[in-house]
């Protein structure tokens, strides 16, 4: 059998060093890491991937498409399909400032401990690449999903895209102060916050004190969390009759998928893992 070669092709002028550790953790025995990846560019890169073995062995040839920006991961993700035809292609993962798999595996944790199916579910800073895809996989499972940024404008948006990609229903709310999130998550059974590092979204007594929360998940692993009295490491804990969960609580399944999704990339040459697959994978293993 071939070695399983993957190319890494990040949007971003240096490849993530994460991103390489975790595909040689998921089995590729060789990773090579491309910086300052655009859909143009991409284009030979992607024929070479391609073209190049037997069609008994392209499966061992993958493409992980990564980088800070979503918008510019996935405008190369989407040029690195095009250019596919026939069984001229390999399979391509997308996780673009780990949004995909570190959604997959919160809103997984979230869905385990909690029926989200109708209930309104709000989150704090969630016009970010973990914010929009988490908010995008919480409306899959039926919540009545709220996203909130400090730009009003900028949520209306980003829902917009949000819901034109994933063909959800997905709205926006005031976040621009801490008293106008507080207005926003009344009524809310689930509250996430995905907001920028270091910065305080909701404070603990607002949370605690609501009626209708029934989970709350901070995915920012740098203190202050996002969610005043939320700990890093809890899964599941009871707080104040509610269910937290903290970055490194859902963390471990976040690199767990990564890795499964890596190793599953050499499977076939025509896997496409996107949110939704990821997110499938992700409950799969919970």
């Amino acid at each position: 059998m071939a070695k399983k070669l993957l190319y890494q092709f990040d949007t971003d002028e240096t490849a993530s060093v994460f991103d390489n550790v975790v595909g040689y953790d998921g089995g590729a025995d060789h990773v090579t890491g491309i910086g300052s990846v655009n859909p143009q560019n991409v284009l030979a890169m992607v024929d070479g991937c391609i073209y190049t073995r037997a069609p008994k062995e392209k499966q061992c040839t993958a493409i992980f498409v990564g980088g800070s920006s979503l918008r510019e991961g996935q405008a190369v993700f989407d040029a690195v399909q095009k250019r596919f035809f026939s069984n001229f292609r390999v399979s391509v993962m997308f996780d673009s400032n780990g949004s995909n798999t570190t959604a997959a595996a919160a809103v997984a944790n979230i869905v385990s401990a909690c029926d989200v199916s109708g209930k309104k579910a709000v989150i704090l800073g969630g016009t970010g690449p973990v914010g929009q895809r988490a908010a995008a996989l919480l409306s899959s499972e039926t919540a009545d999903v709220f996203i909130t940024s400090r730009n009003f404008q900028r949520a209306e948006q980003i829902a917009t895209e949000i819901n034109d990609r994933f063909k959800t229903s997905v709205k926006a709310l005031p976040g621009e102060t801490i008293e106008e999130r507080k207005e926003s998550i009344s009524g809310a059974s689930i509250v996430m916050a995905t907001g920028a590092s270091g910065v305080v979204l909701l404070n603990e007594k607002d949370w605690v004190q609501s009626k209708s929360i029934e989970v709350v998940c901070d995915a920012n692993a740098m203190p202050p969390l996002g969610i005043e009295g939320v700990e890093l490491n809890d899964k599941a804990k009871e707080r104040h009759g509610k269910k937290a969960f903290g970055a490194i609580g859902f963390g471990g399944l976040k690199i767990s998928v990564h890795r499964e999704c890596v190793s599953r990339l050499f499977r076939s040459n025509d896997g496409i893992f996107d949110a939704e697959e990821i997110y499938r994978i992700a409950k799969e293993m919970l």
